[in-house]
Protein backbone atom coordinates (compact mmCIF):
# COMPACT_ATOMS: atom_id res chain seq x y z
CA UNK A 1 0.00 0.00 0.00
CA UNK A 2 1.00 3.57 -0.56
CA UNK A 3 1.98 5.82 2.25
CA UNK A 4 -0.18 8.72 3.13
CA UNK A 5 1.19 12.16 2.21
CA UNK A 6 0.85 14.69 5.00
CA UNK A 7 0.45 18.21 3.71
CA UNK A 8 -0.57 21.13 5.87
CA UNK A 9 -2.33 23.86 3.96
CA UNK A 10 -1.13 27.28 5.05
CA UNK A 11 -3.85 29.91 5.28
CA UNK A 12 -3.63 32.60 2.63
CA UNK A 13 -1.98 35.85 3.68
CA UNK A 14 -4.71 38.42 4.21
CA UNK A 15 -2.61 41.38 5.34
CA UNK A 16 0.69 42.28 6.90
CA UNK A 17 1.65 40.57 10.13
CA UNK A 18 2.77 42.34 13.29
CA UNK A 19 6.44 42.48 12.35
CA UNK A 20 5.68 43.99 8.96
CA UNK A 21 3.37 46.56 10.56
CA UNK A 22 6.08 47.45 13.08
CA UNK A 23 8.64 47.88 10.31
CA UNK A 24 6.19 50.06 8.40
CA UNK A 25 5.54 52.17 11.52
CA UNK A 26 9.26 52.63 12.14
CA UNK A 27 9.80 53.64 8.52
CA UNK A 28 6.94 56.15 8.66
CA UNK A 29 8.23 57.64 11.92
CA UNK A 30 11.68 57.92 10.35
CA UNK A 31 10.39 59.54 7.16
CA UNK A 32 8.48 62.19 9.10
CA UNK A 33 11.39 62.99 11.42
CA UNK A 34 9.65 61.80 14.57
CA UNK A 35 12.36 59.29 15.41
CA UNK A 36 15.07 61.94 15.05
CA UNK A 37 13.05 64.32 17.24
CA UNK A 38 12.51 61.64 19.91
CA UNK A 39 16.20 60.71 19.82
CA UNK A 40 17.28 64.37 20.12
CA UNK A 41 14.79 64.91 22.93
CA UNK A 42 16.11 61.87 24.82
CA UNK A 43 19.70 63.02 24.32
CA UNK A 44 18.95 66.54 25.57
CA UNK A 45 16.70 65.56 28.45
CA UNK A 46 18.62 67.59 31.04
CA UNK A 47 18.48 70.73 28.90
CA UNK A 48 14.79 70.21 28.14
CA UNK A 49 14.02 69.55 31.79
CA UNK A 50 15.84 72.75 32.77
CA UNK A 51 13.86 74.81 30.26
CA UNK A 52 10.59 73.26 31.43
CA UNK A 53 11.36 73.78 35.12
CA UNK A 54 12.50 77.36 34.51
CA UNK A 55 9.31 78.04 32.55
CA UNK A 56 7.09 76.45 35.18
CA UNK A 57 8.74 78.40 38.01
CA UNK A 58 7.53 81.75 36.68
CA UNK A 59 4.69 83.37 38.58
CA UNK A 60 2.58 83.84 35.45
CA UNK A 61 2.85 80.17 34.52
CA UNK A 62 1.95 79.06 38.04
CA UNK A 63 -1.04 81.43 38.06
CA UNK A 64 -2.22 80.10 34.70
CA UNK A 65 -1.97 76.47 35.87
CA UNK A 66 -3.82 77.26 39.10
CA UNK A 67 -6.51 79.23 37.25
CA UNK A 68 -7.08 76.39 34.79
CA UNK A 69 -7.36 73.93 37.67
CA UNK A 70 -9.87 76.23 39.41
CA UNK A 71 -11.95 76.33 36.23
CA UNK A 72 -11.81 72.54 36.15
CA UNK A 73 -12.94 72.36 39.78
CA UNK A 74 -15.84 74.72 39.10
CA UNK A 75 -16.90 72.83 35.99
CA UNK A 76 -16.76 69.53 37.88
CA UNK A 77 -19.50 70.79 40.20
CA UNK A 78 -21.91 71.68 37.38
CA UNK A 79 -24.08 68.82 36.10
CA UNK A 80 -23.69 68.48 32.30
CA UNK A 81 -27.39 69.02 31.59
CA UNK A 82 -27.37 72.28 33.57
CA UNK A 83 -24.15 73.47 31.91
CA UNK A 84 -25.61 72.60 28.50
CA UNK A 85 -28.70 74.71 29.17
CA UNK A 86 -26.69 77.71 30.39
CA UNK A 87 -24.06 77.51 27.65
CA UNK A 88 -26.57 77.32 24.82
CA UNK A 89 -28.84 79.93 26.41
CA UNK A 90 -25.84 82.29 26.47
CA UNK A 91 -24.98 81.39 22.88
CA UNK A 92 -28.53 82.08 21.71
CA UNK A 93 -28.65 85.34 23.70
CA UNK A 94 -25.35 86.54 22.20
CA UNK A 95 -26.54 85.58 18.72
CA UNK A 96 -29.76 87.51 19.20
CA UNK A 97 -28.00 90.58 20.62
CA UNK A 98 -25.38 90.61 17.86
CA UNK A 99 -27.98 90.38 15.09
CA UNK A 100 -30.59 92.67 16.68
CA UNK A 101 -31.19 95.81 14.65
CA UNK A 102 -33.08 98.56 16.46
CA UNK A 103 -33.97 100.39 13.23
CA UNK A 104 -35.67 97.35 11.69
CA UNK A 105 -37.88 96.80 14.73
CA UNK A 106 -39.26 100.33 14.58
CA UNK A 107 -38.68 100.63 18.32
CA UNK A 108 -37.83 104.00 19.75
CA UNK A 109 -36.75 104.84 23.26
CA UNK A 110 -39.69 104.06 25.55
CA UNK A 111 -39.70 107.37 27.36
CA UNK A 112 -41.17 107.84 30.82
CA UNK A 113 -44.55 106.27 30.03
CA UNK A 114 -42.89 103.35 28.25
CA UNK A 115 -40.61 102.77 31.22
CA UNK A 116 -43.63 102.89 33.52
CA UNK A 117 -45.40 100.30 31.34
CA UNK A 118 -42.30 98.09 31.48
CA UNK A 119 -42.53 98.14 35.29
CA UNK A 120 -45.93 96.44 34.99
CA UNK A 121 -44.83 93.86 32.39
CA UNK A 122 -45.04 90.50 34.20
CA UNK A 123 -43.21 88.60 31.46
CA UNK A 124 -40.31 91.04 31.68
CA UNK A 125 -40.07 90.65 35.47
CA UNK A 126 -40.24 86.86 35.21
CA UNK A 127 -37.38 86.99 32.70
CA UNK A 128 -35.09 89.29 34.70
CA UNK A 129 -35.77 87.99 38.22
CA UNK A 130 -33.35 85.01 37.88
CA UNK A 131 -30.70 87.38 36.52
CA UNK A 132 -31.13 89.76 39.47
CA UNK A 133 -30.98 86.87 41.97
CA UNK A 134 -27.90 85.52 40.21
CA UNK A 135 -26.24 88.95 40.42
CA UNK A 136 -26.93 89.02 44.17
CA UNK A 137 -25.22 85.64 44.64
CA UNK A 138 -22.38 86.76 42.38
CA UNK A 139 -21.84 89.88 44.50
CA UNK A 140 -21.91 87.82 47.72
CA UNK A 141 -19.24 85.46 46.36
CA UNK A 142 -17.06 88.39 45.31
CA UNK A 143 -17.08 89.65 48.89
CA UNK A 144 -16.01 86.26 50.30
CA UNK A 145 -12.27 86.08 51.00
CA UNK A 146 -10.50 82.84 50.00
CA UNK A 147 -6.95 82.10 51.15
CA UNK A 148 -6.36 78.82 49.33
CA UNK A 149 -8.82 77.81 46.59
CA UNK A 150 -8.21 74.06 46.96
CA UNK A 151 -8.99 74.22 50.69
CA UNK A 152 -12.20 76.10 49.91
CA UNK A 153 -13.11 73.56 47.21
CA UNK A 154 -12.47 70.41 49.24
CA UNK A 155 -13.52 71.79 52.62
CA UNK A 156 -10.29 70.49 54.17
CA UNK A 157 -8.01 72.86 56.09
CA UNK A 158 -4.72 73.64 54.39
CA UNK A 159 -1.66 71.88 55.80
CA UNK A 160 0.70 74.82 55.31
Amino acid sequence: MAERISYDVKPPKIGPDAHEELERLLQTLHEHGILRFANDLAAANTHVAKVLVDGLNKEGTLNAIQNISILGMALSRIPPEQFYKVAFALKDAFTHVSTYKLEEKGTEAPGVTGAYKMLHDDALWQAITPIIEGLKIFAERLDKEVDKPISEFTGKPSSA
